[in-house]
Order: structure tokens, then C-alpha cells, then sequence
């Protein structure tokens, strides 16, 4: 007899506000190509680093590109990693993407762009109008070393200013984002605030321009979750989560307008459920062979403790602050 899992504590807080979470139609389609990285950032929720081996084969990079050709309702080809770039068919990926009218946004570490073969990639990016999303801690050196390693912030800086060089957020079409979380274990600070202070820091100290910053909150799995166990900080973590729950976040989440692909195929409401192997819930397609947009399209999203993460204070998404 199969036993039934009880609601988590994030379930059971939407069943007593009088609903339960659903998707809208999709529009994104986020492809993660594999959880190979050239780096292994504390706060990962991927588990990336530069000894995994898992990349997305053949089959499903197809399988992928053939759904985009079928739905046109997904606007959007959002590629993540780890580090997208090292997989070997990635730019066919962002190629093939873009000659189907699809916006490609690529999930970009900068520090990539120093390994062997890869020095070309801003010019790439520019000319196939790829929009570039990339993560930076911190606009000071000492909070980013300390949260991705000695040395990141130096070299995202060059990543950042080859960038601009190409025309990254000089030309209104070539939009260059950053993606800013937290370096421990509290809430994000206002977006609006710290994406005004960082564009003033970058501007005077390294001559770097950009679009927009996103804030996103620390998510309590994999890497960081590991290290708030280790320090005796989780359930202080998760309960300074559940509290902060906005409910105004809700309409804004990742998961009602986005279905995640895992680098083998399988379909996830979110990234955050796929690194948890939260898969759709039953009876909805359960890989990108089997993807159907109608079912998927308002389809009841799988939810569990980590959902807080995104719900709390201004909320978090893949872009930034919900509220």
C-alpha cells in the first residue's frame, strides 16, 4: 500500500488561508544542462562543483528544443547550471533557441569566462542577443571571496567590465542583470536599496554598468542547508523563514509561470524542487519527452519547507524580490 506523504508546514499554511498553490500558464522553459561548475560556492543549491559529472545528454537537449518549437507560449529559454557554459552543446543550445524567436536568458558565474576556451563568450552572448544574469554576492571583495572562494570578486569584475566592453547594458538590447543573495543566514536587504548602492560602488570603483540587481534568499537545501546544520543554525534559519511569510508573494512565484527541466529530462515545478527531486505531482507529465502544456498549465505545484524561502519578507525568485 503506497503511503501518502502529510502536507508540509507550507502546504498546511495555504490550506488555512483558504487555497493551495497553482501554476498559470507556463511561459519560461528553464533548462538545467547539468551540475558540472568551475566553482563550489558555499551557498549552492545545486551541489555544483567542478567534480560532478552529470550533464544533460543528447536526447533530452532535443527533446527541449522540439518542445520550444511546439509551445509557443514559452516565451522564455532560461538555461542554469551549474556552470551552463561547460556543457559541450551549449552555444548549439542558445543558437538553435534564438532562431526560434525565443528570448535566451543564461544563469552566468562570470569566473567562467577564465577557462581555457572560454574567453570568447561576452562576444557570444552579444551576438545572439543573449540576456545575461549573473551572480554577485556582493558588491565588496571580502563578502564575495568569503562566500565563493578567494579571488571570485576580482575575477567577476573582469567578467563584468568584458562584458560591458561588448556593449552589455551600454545598448538598451544587450541586458546584463546581477543576482545578489545574502552572505548567511538572514534575509536579503531591500532590492532597491542595494541595487542602488552597488550600481554606485561598481560605477566609481570599476567603471561596470547594468540593468537591474534581483535579490534572492538563501534556500535552506543542498550545500547551505548542510552548512546550517553544521553551525546549529537551521531550525533558527527556517523559523526566522516561516515568519517572515508574505502572503503578497504568492501571485509572483517562479513556479506559476515556469516548468523546470532536470538534466536528465525530468520535469520540476521549480529548480529549487528539482535539486530536492520534488517531481510534478502525480498524474502530470513526468518528463520533457512527455510535456503537454495544457496539463501542465494550471496544474497544482508541489510545495515543501524550502517554499518559505521564496515567501519571506519581499519574496525571491529567479527575478528577485516578489512584493
Amino acid at each position: 500500500m503506497t503511503t501518502v506523504a502529510p502536507p508540509s508546514r507550507f502546504a498546511r499554511l495555504l490550506e488555512g488561508r483558504g487555497g493551495e498553490l497553482r501554476a498559470a500558464v507556463p511561459t519560461t522553459l528553464q533548462v538545467n544542462v547539468g551540475k558540472r561548475c568551475n566553482q563550489a560556492c558555499h551557498h549552492c543549491h545545486v551541489d555544483a562543483s567542478p567534480a560532478r559529472t552529470e550533464v544533460m545528454p543528447d536526447d533530452v537537449v532535443e527533446a527541449c528544443l522540439d518542445v520550444l518549437a511546439r509551445a509557443p507560449e514559452l516565451g522564455t529559454l532560461d538555461i542554469t547550471g551549474g556552470a551552463p557554459e561547460l556543457h559541450p552543446r551549449f552555444r548549439e543550445l542558445v543558437v538553435r533557441g534564438r532562431a526560434l524567436g525565443r528570448k535566451v536568458m543564461v544563469r552566468h558565474n562570470l569566473t567562467v569566462q577564465f577557462e581555457p576556451g572560454f574567453a570568447g563568450l561576452p562576444r557570444f552572448f552579444a551576438d545572439h542577443g543573449v540576456e545575461v544574469v549573473c551572480s554577485l554576492p556582493h558588491y565588496t571583495e571580502e563578502a564575495t571571496d568569503r562566500q565563493r572562494g578567494r579571488g571570485v570578486f576580482a575575477r567577476s569584475v573582469e567578467g563584468l567590465q568584458a562584458l560591458n566592453a561588448v556593449g552589455y547594458s551600454r545598448e538598451d538590447a544587450l541586458v546584463l542583470n546581477l543576482v545578489s543573495n545574502p552572505v548567511g543566514a538572514f534575509l536579503p536587504p531591500a532590492q532597491g536599496d542595494l541595487e542602488r548602492d552597488t550600481r554606485e560602488w561598481l560605477l566609481a570603483h570599476h567603471g561596470i554598468v547594468f540593468h537591474s540587481l534581483f535579490t534572492i534568499t538563501n534556500m535552506p537545501i543542498s550545500r547551505f542547508a548542510a552548512w546550517l546544520r553544521r553551525a546549529g543554525n537551521y531550525e533558527a534559519y527556517m523559523a526566522r523563514l516561516e515568519a517572515a511569510f508574505n502572503p503578497s508573494t504568492l501571485p509572483g512565484l517562479m513556479c506559476r509561470s515556469l516548468v523546470s527541466v532536470g538534466y536528465d529530462g525530468r520535469l520540476y515545478d521549480c529548480d529549487f524542487n528539482q535539486m530536492l527531486e520534488l517531481g510534478l505531482e502525480a498524474g502530470q507529465p513526468a518528463t520533457i519527452f512527455d510535456f503537454d502544456l495544457r496539463r501542465l498549465s494550471f496544474r497544482p505545484v508541489r510545495t515543501g519547507e524550502h517554499c518559505f524561502g521564496c515567501t519571506a519578507g519581499a519574496g525571491s525568485s529567479c527575478g528577485g524580490a516578489l512584493a
